[in-house]
């Protein structure tokens, strides 16, 4: 039985790596610096935000160092990935609230279940697609953007430049076949700190 999860994820990771960047978590990776609207104050304190989030988090089980990923944009904080309990999703909330200079918290985390490949690589085509269609569509700075899908919802996180932009945004992630729902937390240049307080 242990095998047989050792190869299940072995062919999950395999997968990952063919897709490439597109298949990239929510919070896995960020958004460069050149193409970062943010200022550069505001993204060194964001992640120094980040790295005292992620050290409290593994402070509950350093399993969770993988399994549990934060991002934090403007001061908003946002956390995905599988937690053991309702109780350590819990602490994980309390822990991003009273990291200094929090602004807010949208915990997306799931208890964990068994592991399902058939609905893993459901979910990475649909992160792949929608990567696909916003790295074409040339309204869209994708880069800005990490895109995460749980059970066909697709999480959508980042900076758009304008309304128009988040517009395309969701309607690119609308369009793609067989998704539940779409999530986002996407903020536009102008709500953004421009001074540090």
């Amino acid at each position: 039985m242990k095998f047989k999860k050792i190869y299940y994820l072995f062919i999950f990771i395999l997968i990952s790596s063919c897709v490439g960047y597109s298949s990239t978590g929510v919070l896995g990776t960020g958004v460069s610096i050149a193409t970062d609207p943010r200022t550069i104050g505001t993204q060194i304190d964001d992640s120094i935000m980040q790295k005292n989030i992620t050290a409290k988090i593994i402070t509950l089980n350093t399993n969770y160092i993988l399994s549990v990923k934060s991002k934090v944009l403007d001061g908003r904080v946002f956390i995905t990935g599988k937690v053991d309990s309702i109780e350590h999703k819990l602490k994980i909330t309390k822990f991003a609230w009273e990291v200094k200079g929090a602004r807010s918290v949208k915990n997306d985390l799931k208890i964990k279940e068994k592991f399902d490949l058939k609905q893993a690589a459901k979910d990475l085509l649909i992160t792949s697609q929608l990567r696909t269609a916003m790295l074409s569509n040339k309204k869209i700075k994708s880069s800005n953007y990490n895109i995460d899908t749980h059970k066909k919802i697709i999480y959508i996180y980042g900076i758009s430049k304008d309304k128009e932009e988040r517009s395309e945004v969701i309607n690119e992630a609308k369009q793609i076949l067989d998704v539940k729902d779409v999530i986002t937390s996407i903020f536009l240049v102008e709500d953004l700190r421009v001074l540090k307080n």
